[in-house]
């Protein structure tokens, strides 16, 4: 699926041409309309998460397929792992690349919501961009994404026994717990970064 084009920055201090300035604020609600829905909306939390799911089942792979090699397989047991393995990198490469491209993506969404947002200020549309609903929508389910991370993190090192888990049983566990906690940091900043945007803006708003 193709990536919705970017509204661009507005235009350099000396060649900007609005005739009046109701044009200037329209074309700025209209670009930090587009741009906060590109960058807070409810696909880019299910992105996050599906994106997220990938990379879990692909090092649940990998673990499946280093579980089989620690177990001194025979010939049909180590091509089987080799399979596992490959299948693994097949999910963690693509979805490390859009994470990596998803990430460069909201920093430029994150620029120029602020270069528009400092062209001027209006009260009447600025309130709307507060929107401590979907902050809180973003921050809930990442919050506890955190938390179950950072527990699975600590816990299973912690909770291991010899001779019940294996060295790789635990690396697994701590890996997934490690990707989870990621994910949440990541829909948390994002969530508190809108916020403390939106209320800086509306207070530069009202003077």
């Amino acid at each position: 699926m193709p990536s919705p084009t970017l509204p661009p920055p507005p235009p350099p201090e000396p060649i900007r041409a609005w005739p009046d300035r109701e044009s200037l604020l329209a074309d700025r609600a209209r670009a930090m309309d587009e741009l906060s829905r590109l960058s807070m909306g409810a696909s880019r939390l299910v992105l996050l998460w599906l994106t997220a799911a990938g990379f879990a089942v692909g090092w649940g792979l990998v673990g499946g397929a280093l579980k089989i090699f620690e177990e001194q397989p025979d010939v049909v047991s180590a091509m089987f792992g080799v399979i596992l393995a490959c299948m693994g990198a097949g999910f963690l490469l693509p979805t490390g690349i859009v994470v990596g491209l998803g990430m460069r993506r909201d920093k430029t969404v994150r620029a120029r919501l602020l270069q528009w947002s400092s062209l001027d200020s209006d009260p009447r549309t600025d309130a709307r961009f507060r929107a401590p609903g979907l902050s809180l929508c973003w921050f809930v389910p990442s919050f506890l994404l955190c938390a179950l991370g950072l527990w699975l993190s600590i816990v299973t090192p912690a909770d291991a026994q010899p001779g019940r888990e294996t060295y790789t049983q635990v690396a697994v566990m701590m890996g997934l717990g490690l990707i989870l906690w990621l994910t949440g940091l990541l829909g948390i900043t994002k969530a508190v970064s809108h916020y403390r945007w939106a209320v800086r803006l509306l207070p530069s708003s009202a003077a």
